[in-house]
């Protein structure tokens, strides 16, 4: 019992004294790389306590010296036991420090070796992960009954996924080979425990040599300018960078910029419009040999204003007209002309070059118009751009005092309908009533309707049925609007 609790205490003396010695944060970071790396430790019951710590211990060591958080690496730790336990996510440490307490405070789960349940929620971890970077799985594994994992592993390796295997001698080392990704030299290691350390700058090699992103891209694009950005390779080293550019098939010399170690985006400006340019970056250091970046991108055509109009503010006789973008350096002035379709008379406004709206009012409720936006340039040029408006109907407003005089007999029932209403916008009336078929009948009914126009605020309706209910809508140029309706009553009613 005493050799027992005396082990344990010598196990846990020494895994703190590696992690003080693996946690000691460096002085300078790795920033050179971005990606995603899910560490699969096994910690079902297979795993001695003595090996679980030690490949927590492992571990810190092996990515003490990258840089963490969105857009470097990002780090999570997925744990094998009976369930599949997250210990944290990819976004949880952000820097070394954090990332290191987070491995110390992990405790082995035990129980059965499921890695096969680990593996698929791994899958959805990293291929469900934001941003299109590369993506790492590091399993840590005695190899003893991983279970069916090929097929999960060929899905994930499938998907881009690369497939890194640390395991101790005792693993099923067969399976293990079918399951790592290519170069096995590089990418599956088998090592005692205790001597686990020795692969650890050969795996972080094999790790840098994918998440690498020593690549030069296009972060901003203009018909004129163009926004390089590239990683900080020189930031830890001394020495500058030299960026040469050049349009493709052009006769104009090649460009050249020379920035400092510290630089990581330039821009390259007075650029021709609707061009291929082809950019290499070279870093230059006596301390390392760098490779040389290139990129190839083309400019966009050249934008002269009026590039797009947009309405706002709409109302049944003013609408805003506005234009964009505002150029004042290259337009000397804007000109809108307006008029109603198909062939109304077109009214015309000069701007200067300052003004990128207008507002037209008095103008025709429930219209449409055709209104272009010219700009007259320094140059010469002259362009234009026409867009369709049409002004909002008058505000509709609901008739009021419906009222039919008494039903009388004549020649037949009769009553006077009469009412009132504005009749701003009004295209006019829609009346309808009951009447019966014939005199000698008043049991047959049939509906009438009459149109009215919108000067005419009454109507003598004959041969109405008994009870028969008249109704009264204003008609726009859009349709029926809401109406009214009465009841026609009888003299002895």
């Amino acid at each position: 019992m005493e050799s027992f609790l005396l082990r344990c205490v010598c196990i846990v003396a020494t895994l703190q004294r590696s992690f003080c010695q693996s946690g000691a944060l460096p002085d300078t970071e790795l920033n050179c790389c971005e990606g995603d790396i899910l560490l699969l430790l096994d910690s079902s019951g297979s795993v001695s306590n003595f090996e679980f710590f030690r490949f927590l211990s492992f571990t810190a060591n092996l990515l003490r010296p990258f840089s963490l958080g969105r857009g470097q690496v990002r780090v999570a730790l997925l744990l094998v036991g009976t369930s599949p336990h997250l210990e944290f996510s990819l976004d949880v440490h952000s820097n070394q420090e954090s990332l290191l307490k987070g491995l110390q405070s992990v405790r082995q789960l035990q129980g059965d070796t499921n890695t096969e349940a680990a593996v698929d929620l791994a899958q959805r971890l990293l291929l469900e992960a934001e941003g299109d970077v590369p993506k790492v799985l590091l399993w840590l594994t005695d190899g003893v009954q991983p279970g069916n994992v090929e097929k999960a592993m060929s899905d994930l390796k499938a998907r881009g996924v690369n497939v890194l295997i640390v395991s101790t001698i005792h693993g099923n080392y067969q399976l293990l080979q079918r399951v790592a990704t290519p170069p096995l030299v590089s990418h599956l290691y088998s090592v005692d425990i205790e001597s686990i350390d020795i692969i650890t700058e050969e795996l972080r090699e094999a790790i840098i040599k994918i998440i690498r992103a020593e690549r030069l891209s296009v972060i901003h694009l203009t018909s004129h300018n163009a926004v390089l950005q590239w990683r900080p390779v020189l930031a830890t080293y001394s020495g500058y960078y030299e960026l040469r550019y050049e349009a493709v098939g052009e006769p104009q010399p090649e460009n050249t910029m020379v920035l400092s170690s510290t630089s990581s985006q330039a821009e390259l400006t007075k650029l021709q419009p609707d061009t291929t340019y082809t950019a290499s970056l070279r870093p230059e250091s006596n301390q390392r040999l760098f490779s040389t970046l290139s990129v190839k991108f083309t400019t966009l055509p050249d934008v002269l204003s009026p590039a797009e109009v947009t309405l706002s503010d709409s109302g049944s006789r003013q609408i805003r007209v506005s234009w964009g973008p505002l150029q004042p350096s290259r337009v000397q002035s804007y000109t809108l002309e307006y008029g109603v379709i198909p062939s109304g008379r077109v009214h015309t406004v000069t701007v200067s070059n300052q003004r990128s709206s207008v507002f037209l009012r008095d103008l025709e409720p429930g219209t449409q118009y055709l209104i272009t936006v010219s700009a007259q340039h320094g140059d010469g040029k002259e362009r234009a751009m026409s867009v369709r408006a049409c002004t909002q109907e008058a505000p509709r407003a609901a008739l009021t005092d419906l009222q039919l005089g008494p039903m009388v007999r004549r020649e037949g029932n009769e009553v006077q309908a009469s009412w009132q209403a504005k009749a701003e916008g009004l295209k006019g009336y829609w009346v309808s009533w009951e009447k019966n078929k014939s005199q000698s009948s008043q049991s047959e009914r049939s509906l009438s309707s009459a149109y009215l126009p919108p000067s005419t605020l009454s109507i003598r309706l004959t041969h109405l049925a008994s009870n028969s209910q008249v109704c009264v809508s204003p008609l726009y140029s859009s349709g029926r609007g809401d109406g009214i309706c009465c009841t026609a009553k009888t003299s002895s009613d």
